[in-house]
């Protein structure tokens, strides 16, 4: 007989309704989030191995679906928005019902957006990857604090590179000993100092995690402006390559799709769409800009929107490009090839030539 498992988790306690195929209810009731509880419920339910447990999306979701995993039971992790559109009552909303309607759905078969659970690997490389973002961020702020205080000062000469250690004690020889700007910036080298510190400890983290994929980042790489960071966040983010069926899903899993509005005869085109990795986004947007420079394979195409629509645009089509790219490359474990971009390789010169030009103004003698 099969059954379907709703489980409503929070980090301490989580409820579950069990139901057979025809809707009946089998069971009810309250576990600890523990892979003790998570075991008791699969003996004395004796749910047999393969049974479809549902759940939320939420700070445990990922723990509870691996327990679940090593239970021999099938982890279904859901968009938590998708169980709250589609709920039956949502003004009635509690624990034991949202088991019931996460039931209910798992039953039904109506939910579409199943999030991938990743590997404990790829788990430990995504946490790692998003503290290290934190933390440059922090850093950047700090650089930015700093230059601030500077030009309200009336020193912004002083302000044009923070990036090193030699920098912020130039820095500090060059500022007045007297007054509160000294001691200001003081205090926010010491904490560029101390950011810096542990950005290096996760540099060193990741050395060691992406040993399992370090073939894979290598091969990104290959890329033109794709450093390791950036290749090991696409390797984080798409984990499990197998579930996109084309580089246009996986461009669109990164969010970098154009909005669609049809009805009719009209059909209008917006901003991207923005749903996905953000990570993934950001990181292919910074790669993009590289396409600028005019040795990059990406300049042409890049250089042609870059004139009809402007820079921002240009970059963000170049990261959507990017994303297919690197997409097709992880799939087909390929290595980056010019000759799929349509570009031709070579010393071209540039010719322009100006139909008018100002005329030149005469030296006016004293």
């Amino acid at each position: 007989m099969r059954v379907y498992v709703g489980l409503d988790v929070h980090s301490k306690w989580s409820v579950f309704v069990i139901e057979e195929e025809d809707g009946k209810v089998i069971g009810r009731g309250q576990i600890p989030t523990t892979p003790a509880g998570l075991g008791r419920l699969k003996e004395e339910h004796r749910l047999s191995p393969g049974t479809a447990v549902a759940l939320e999306t939420g700070t445990v979701a990922f723990y509870v679906a691996r327990e679940l995993t090593r239970l021999e039971l099938k982890a279904v992790v859901i968009d938590a928005h998708e169980v709250r559109v589609k709920a039956q009552r949502p003004g009635q909303k509690s624990d034991r019902r949202d088991a019931f309607e996460i039931c209910e759905g798992l039953r039904r078969g109506i939910y579409r957006t199943i999030v991938h659970v990743p590997s404990e690997e790829i788990s430990r490389l995504r946490e790692t990857l998003s503290r290290r973002r934190h933390f440059v961020w922090v850093r950047t702020g700090e650089i930015n604090a700093a230059k601030r205080l500077l030009r309200a000062a009336g020193l912004g000469h002083l302000s044009k590179s923070l990036g090193t250690e030699a920098a912020w004690e130039k820095l500090l020889v060059a500022l007045p000993v007297e007054g509160e700007l000294r001691s200001y910036v003081a205090q926010h080298g010491a904490v560029w100092r101390c950011v810096q510190e542990q950005v290096a400890v996760l540099d060193e983290a990741l050395a060691t995690q992406q040993a399992p994929v370090a073939s894979a980042v290598e091969r990104l790489q290959s890329v033109p402006g794709v450093g390791p960071i950036v290749a090991l966040t696409a390797v984080a983010v798409f984990s499990d390559v197998s579930r996109f069926g084309s580089c246009k899903e996986a461009a669109s899993y990164g969010g970098l799709v154009p909005s669609s509005n049809q009805s009719g005869d009209r059909d209008t085109h917006g901003r991207i769409t923005k749903r996905g990795s953000a990570a993934l986004r950001s990181m292919l947007c910074e790669a993009a800009h590289h396409a600028a420079r005019p040795t990059h394979p990406l300049n042409p195409y890049f250089a042609k929107l870059c004139a009809k629509a402007g820079y921002k645009k240009a970059v963000v089509a170049v990261a959507h490009r990017l994303c297919r790219i690197l997409f097709a490359m992880l799939r087909d474990g390929a290595v980056f090839d010019i000759g799929k971009l349509g570009v031709e390789e070579g010393s071209f010169r540039r010719t322009r030539i100006r139909h008018y030009r100002l005329k030149a103004v005469p030296a006016v003698r004293g």
